[in-house]
């Protein structure tokens, strides 16, 4: 390739090349006529599809989540070893997840005990929902102002069931989070399983699950694990879309949160749902 590009490019001699490296000449000739091998020509195909996907999802794409999407979208079963190993060459990673550990300490007015006790499996859809809220900056000038995001996930198939985005975390945040969720699921009486939030601590909110029918879980105090999936969607969400960019209208930053979740729901494919995605396999169900 070194002689090929030096001799097309600066038309140095091949002859005087060859000679430099200690190459035959007959093995260069024969090199240049090779006819590409079928594995090369299909790496080659596997690569530009790898830079068209990584490209339209904004780089969100690990070695995983790109060899679902190449599977599905042309119809093809390639190993995820070969899509890491292609990715590499090009030097596309996703982007690293960054964690949260903050808690907000509150007085409970009602606790619950820790039903679901991080049995994250769930049978049928409505059978297991998490909640919580998690917090998002925007930029206005030099002010940093802060909106929050409400959501419930159902354990079956880990759609977003319902969400609401408020510029302040408070009760009603959450309540209306929850009032969306029952009336899109009327017949619906999960586990609902929470963190011990104000808002779901509230004598209030505890009202509203056993009009719905439905029993309180809680984690434990300072075990964020007991919400696992939960926190686990919100470590998704912010390395895929909030941590890529810096928002500085709220305008801008609702609407992105919006467009992910309806990614989320209806085109990101997860291997742990036999690579389908959440409203697939809900529809499946």
């Amino acid at each position: 390739m070194a002689v090929k590009y030096l001799h097309d490019t600066e038309q140095y001699p091949i002859k005087k090349l060859c000679r430099l490296i200690h190459l035959n000449r007959s093995a260069y000739y024969k090199w240049l006529k090779r006819a590409p091998i079928q594995s090369q020509l299909l790496n080659e195909q596997i690569v530009e599809w790898i830079k068209e996907l990584y490209e339209e999802q904004d780089g969100i794409l690990g070695y995983r989540q790109m060899t679902i999407a190449l599977n599905r979208g042309h119809n093809v079963q390639y190993n995820h070893k070969r899509i890491y190993r292609l990715m590499n060459i090009l030097h596309l990673k996703s982007v690293c997840r960054k964690k949260r550990y903050t808690y907000i300490r509150s007085t409970p007015e009602v606790t619950a005990e820790n039903i679901l006790n991080r049995e994250f499996h769930a049978d049928r859809p409505n059978e297991k929902w998490l909640t919580d809220v998690t917090e998002f900056k925007y930029y206005v000038g030099v002010e940093v102002k802060k909106l929050y995001l409400s959501a419930i996930l159902d354990l079956y198939d880990r759609r977003i069931v319902a969400y609401r985005i408020g510029s302040s975390n408070n009760n009603q945040l959450a309540f209306d989070t929850f009032d969306d969720a029952v009336a899109a699921n009327p017949d619906a009486h999960p586990l609902f399983h929470s963190d011990r939030g104000y808002q779901y601590t509230s004598k209030t909110f505890h009202s509203k699950l056993e009009a719905a029918k439905m029993r309180q879980s809680m984690s434990r105090v300072g075990h964020y694990i007991d919400n696992g999936p939960m926190e686990g969607y919100w470590g998704i969400l912010k390395s895929e879309m909030y941590y890529l960019r810096k928002f500085t209208s709220v305008e801008e930053l609702t609407t992105a949160i919006e467009n992910y979740i309806s990614f989320y729901n209806t085109r990101r494919y997860q291997k742990r749902l036999r690579c389908m995605t959440p409203m697939e396999l809900h529809c499946a169900a």
